[in-house]
């Protein structure tokens, strides 16, 4: 090879390395994150820890390349197959781990710490390799632009196009072969610094590496489910990764069962126990619901129930994910159990943030009733009427073990949603376990006295849940005898109005325990629901 030609060989190396190696060991951090706050919840603590073990792992690396002082190409290429394998074998190996929280949590941190020290062992190497052929200034500026480049390259491209198109397992696997060609690459680039004895031995491997991640990606559905039905326990019917979560489901003899990022969604044996103490307490204190709006609750389920009520007359479901409200589609088992109750001409979807749907939708109303003001100043009451807000609202959000789910139950998402309600309007929202989480639950029913709730706990049995807890509001007194509608449409299978009076009466072991609000600023109630569900997994 010529002077000319190995000078060309490593710059190109290097902006086409630097990139990749950046992009992919992002992407690897990203996974580990990713999957971390699908077992252990806590997004914001998985992601930090995460975050932390791999920076100063990549210092650990960037120490130790100084101990490498010969066959710098060699070393160069057996990390870069090292972080191949490991790293595109992190995701499959993560999900094969979720069947223990505690092994996963050491085979999560270790995968973490080894990918970021072989990757911070990686760019010091190349960098040496290259100081011959690009003044100091030049390899330092390019190389960190590269690597900052690859960096923005994976943060758009994970959310956007791995995670929703290719899934976890695909994305790790496929970042790990670009890895491998990259390594299998550089024995060509990199020949003039190597050595001929073991090159054949070397590139055998590299071979070996991307064969092995081949097949990874060829089997990866397999693989998936494989991990996926250890964990569950069931095997798996249907599955889909969007933009937003992991929708599986799953069968067994008896029905079928939806998990959401791994977790219990409903079972369809029990799931008319959830949902009509979630709905039909609220509907029933409302005389003649006619706008019902039902937040989260994709699944129809909920929806099923109100359209029971000959008075309403429109229901509006704000649910942030449409592979979840179009389930039913993909999935006929669900259209027959929620009566393709979303298809119904009554009912409105809007995929949204609920937090930000209700904050835009609060200014609006604001700004309509401005501008709607009178000669006289004073607001048009026409111009946001009274009928436009809701008389009955269905609160079905998942339990609060992230904080993006937790700003849902907190009072500046409370104080918002009053100004949607009507002055003697109701509300029902599931609350966890009373039994389980006595601290998540007492908070959630302090939130909504703190925002001037009149509040009712309540409970209900749920076999699939176990003892499982609801809270009914109102900014006016609520009733203290409640019964089911007489123009109920259809049987219900489980309320009776004496089961649903006794549901208003909780225990001793169900007693209000010592909770703070949650607010916007501390989302207390993340850390009690973390901590109490924490130690029963």
């Amino acid at each position: 090879m010529s002077e000319d030609s190995m000078n060309r060989a490593p710059l190109f190396l290097l902006y086409l390395n630097v990139l990749i190696i950046a992009s992919c060991g992002l992407v690897y951090e990203l996974l580990a994150g990713t999957l971390a706050s699908y077992l252990l919840g806590d997004s914001v603590t998985q992601f930090s820890l995460v975050i932390g073990i791999y920076l100063s792992a990549l210092g650990a690396g960037a120490w130790i390349s100084r101990f490498v002082d010969e066959r710098l190409a060699r070393c160069f290429i057996e990390v870069e197959l090292a972080v191949a394998l490991i790293g595109g074998m992190s995701a499959p190996v993560l999900f094969l781990a979720f069947s223990s929280v505690g092994a996963f949590r050491a085979v999560l941190y270790g995968i973490v710490f080894a990918i970021g020290t072989l990757v911070g062992l990686e760019l010091p190497l190349l960098m040496r390799l290259l100081k011959e052929h690009l003044d100091f200034e030049d390899l330092v500026s390019r190389v960190l632009a590269f690597d900052y480049l690859g960096a923005l390259f994976a943060s758009l491209l994970f959310p956007m196009f791995c995670v929703p198109r290719l899934g976890l397992v695909r994305t790790s696997l496929l970042c790990g072969l670009l890895n491998a060609a990259v390594g299998l690459w550089g024995t060509y680039l990199l020949r003039p610094l190597l050595s001929s004895r073991g090159l054949s031995g070397l590139r055998g491997r590299a071979c070996l590496v991307i064969g092995l991640l081949i097949v990874g990606i060829i089997k990866a559905d397999s693989l998936t489910s494989l991990a996926e039905e250890r964990v569950l326990g069931e095997p798996i019917v249907y599955a889909e990764s969007t933009p937003y979560q992991r929708i599986v489901l799953t069968r067994n003899a008896r029905g079928f069962q939806l998990h959401l990022n791994g977790h219990l969604q409903f079972n369809s044996v029990d799931e008319h126990r959830y949902h009509e103490a979630l709905v039909h307490p609220a509907l029933s204190a409302v005389k003649s619901p006619r706008r019902v709006l039902v937040l989260g609750g994709g699944d129809g389920l909920a929806v099923r129930e109100i359209l029971r009520y000959p008075s309403v007359e429109s229901v509006t479901l704000v649910d942030l994910d449409p592979g979840m409200t179009s389930l039913a589609d993909r999935f006929p088992p669900l259209a027959e159990l929620s009566r393709s109750s979303l298809k119904d001409r009554r009912v409105t979807i809007i995929n949204q943030d609920a937090f930000l749907w209700v904050g835009r939708e609060t200014d609006i109303s604001r700004n309509t009733l401005a501008s709607g003001s009178d000669a006289a100043g004073e607001p048009d009451a026409s111009a946001f009427p009274l009928n436009n807000k809701f008389d009955t609202a269905i609160i079905d959000f998942p339990d609060p073990g992230t904080f993006s789910v937790g700003k849902l139950y907190s009072t500046r998402f409370y104080r918002m949603l009053r100004e949607h309600l009507t002055a003697d309007a109701v509300i029902s929202v599931q609350c966890t376990s009373p039994l389980v989480a006595p601290q998540s639950y007492w908070c959630i029913v302090k939130t909504l006295e703190s925002v001037g709730f009149h509040v009712r706990p309540y409970h209900a049995p749920v076999p699939s849940f176990g003892e499982w807890g609801f809270a009914l509001a109102s900014a006016a007194p609520l009733p203290e005898k409640l019964s089911l509608s007489p123009e109920l449409i259809g049987p219900s299978r489980f309320l009776t109005n004496t089961i649903l009076n006794s549901m208003f009466d909780l225990s001793p072991d169900l007693a209000r325990v010592d909770a703070e609000v949650n607010q916007l600023n501390n989302q207390v109630l993340v850390h009690y629901y973390d901590q109490e569900w924490g130690a029963v997994k």
